[in-house]
């Protein structure tokens, strides 16, 4: 594509060079940048891309996009106020503007992101289209999974994800929109059909990410300039504050009568391999929903993906249908097994992840409830004194194993752990060897047990010592199952 044309519609400082010339792809970083490329310098907080030009230019690029003044020779150079701005229109004019042709939904919230996304997607699959999604679990173009690093990556992997799925006949995509990838205009370049507001509480406060408060909340905000239409959790605190400055159209979902959508009469389902709660849904829909995932704030979730859907215009069966059957692979998810009691694989891994689902689960009056948990290494050790006390004081047996230990012994890492442990009167046993534990779990479990495999959620690895194994907890359970039988 010639270079003059990527960079239609973007604000241009300076340009020094032809434009007139073949540009084959983009390259932020200038290890991956070829011949013929645009690299763009990104300044990030701890690595500068206009250090790199040089290397980048002896890889044959053919343009460099820059913020600072540069001086550089037989390479066109295109200086612009921010890079990583122009980076996200950039990419959308090579790839073709593929949010051009796919319904766009951006998530935003410090919670419920990924398991509202899987709802939305089972509910838009339901109704027969098909669907991508970008968030925590990677990249998801039908049973293709592509890991990233990021919930939201650079802009140049959503253009050129959003146009894979084009090509291959999604129709919806559904992106987890994180205040970081706000921040940083990663999700710039394209107006989202549909943006959804879960909660809001503290996260992401520190260094490389929010500097307060007041800033993580302003970054999610952004979203609602963002979007055509805005779905919004009228029950968080901070519901008009997320809507300052909003360009959107507004719904509503929460239990308040003022909402768009009104959750209310909530009841829990309970029997062996299946926990979730019901709900109904009245104002301007009427149904009576199942979900498969326990806790209130799954009627939150449940809410937010029926609230998109229904003005998406699907039908009331299809909305019912995606729900009961969504899977969110490492939330509270059930794994099946021909016993009498409940077991679930979930990604909490500090002390208040941990205390929600476990305040969640005890709700279900399980005959015991059994918690399996690590820590990782090279990690606070704060956040194991606090694990191991939350867990001794709603389980009835913990079981300690392995985690990511990373570059710690394993029995230091437990031994941070029982600290918090013994500060209770909870009933606890060591096992270093996570299969081994998880084997013990499902061969002592009573029939009304639920069993909770924490800390590992949707990861299929263990990492230690620098190296990441094999370890996909849905894959070592049916093992251990074999092995059993």
């Amino acid at each position: 594509m010639l270079l003059s044309k990527i960079l239609e519609g973007i604000e241009i400082l300076g340009i020094s060079g032809n434009t007139d010339i073949e540009i084959s792809d983009i390259a932020y970083d200038s290890r991956k940048a070829n011949k013929d490329n645009i690299f763009v310098c990104l300044s990030g907080a701890n690595i500068d891309g206009h250090k790199f030009i040089n290397k980048a230019i002896e890889n044959g690029v053919s343009a460099v996009v820059v913020e600072n003044d540069v001086n550089v020779k037989n390479c066109t150079v295109i200086k612009v106020k921010n890079t990583r701005e122009a980076l996200s229109k950039l990419s959308s004019n090579f790839f073709d503007d593929p949010a051009s042709k796919l319904g766009t939904i951006g998530i935003t919230g410090t919670k419920g992101k990924t398991t509202t996304s899987f709802m939305i997607k089972s509910i838009l699959e339901k109704s027969g289209q098909k669907v991508g999604m970008i968030g925590t679990i990677g990249i998801v173009i039908g049973d293709k999974i592509i890991k990233t690093e990021n919930t939201t990556p650079e802009s140049y992997e959503v253009q050129k994800y959003m146009n894979e799925m084009v090509e291959s006949g999604c129709k919806w995509v559904v992106i987890e929109a994180s205040s970081l990838g706000l921040k940083h205009h990663r999700l710039d370049g394209f107006t989202f059909d549909y943006g959804v507001f879960t909660n809001f509480s503290e996260d992401h406060i520190g260094t490389n990410e929010h500097e307060s408060m007041e800033e993580y909340l302003e970054c999610k905000s952004m979203l609602f300039r963002k979007c055509k239409i805005g779905i919004i959790n009228i029950d968080d605190k901070s519901f008009e504050k997320i809507l300052i400055n909003h360009t959107c159209k507004v719904k509503t979902y929460g239990f308040s009568e003022n909402s768009d959508l009104i959750a209310s009469n909530v009841g829990l389902i309970s029997k062996p391999g299946y926990i979730g709660v019901k709900f109904d849904v009245t104002g301007e829909l009427n149904l009576s929903v199942n979900v498969p995932i326990p806790g209130k704030f799954s009627v939150y979730n449940a809410l937010a993906a029926i609230t998109v859907c229904k003005y998406i215009g699907i039908k009331p069966q299809d909305i019912l249908d995606g729900i009961n059957e969504v899977r969110v692979k490492g939330r509270v998810e059930p794994v099946k097994i021909n016993k009498d009691f409940t077991l679930l694989i979930d990604y909490a891994h500090n002390a208040l992840s941990m205390e929600n689902i476990l305040t969640t689960l005890k709700e279900y009056n399980p005959t015991r409830l059994i918690t399996m948990f690590g820590a990782g290494g090279n990690r606070a050790k704060a956040r194991r004194y606090e694990m191991g006390e939350i867990s001794g004081k709603l389980s009835d047996l913990s079981v300690i194993t392995a985690d990511n230990s990373r570059y710690e012994n394993v029995m230091d890492i437990i031994d941070d752990i029982k600290v918090g442990l013994d500060k209770t009167n909870g009933k606890y046993i060591v096992i270093p060897d996570r299969k081994e534990a998880i084997k013990y779990c499902i061969q002592n479990a009573k029939q009304g047990d639920i069993v909770v495999l924490a800390g590992k959620g949707h990861e299929d690895y263990q990492e230690i010592n620098g190296k990441k194994y094999p370890f996909d907890e849905r894959v070592i359970v049916n093992e251990i199952i074999s092995e059993i039988n």
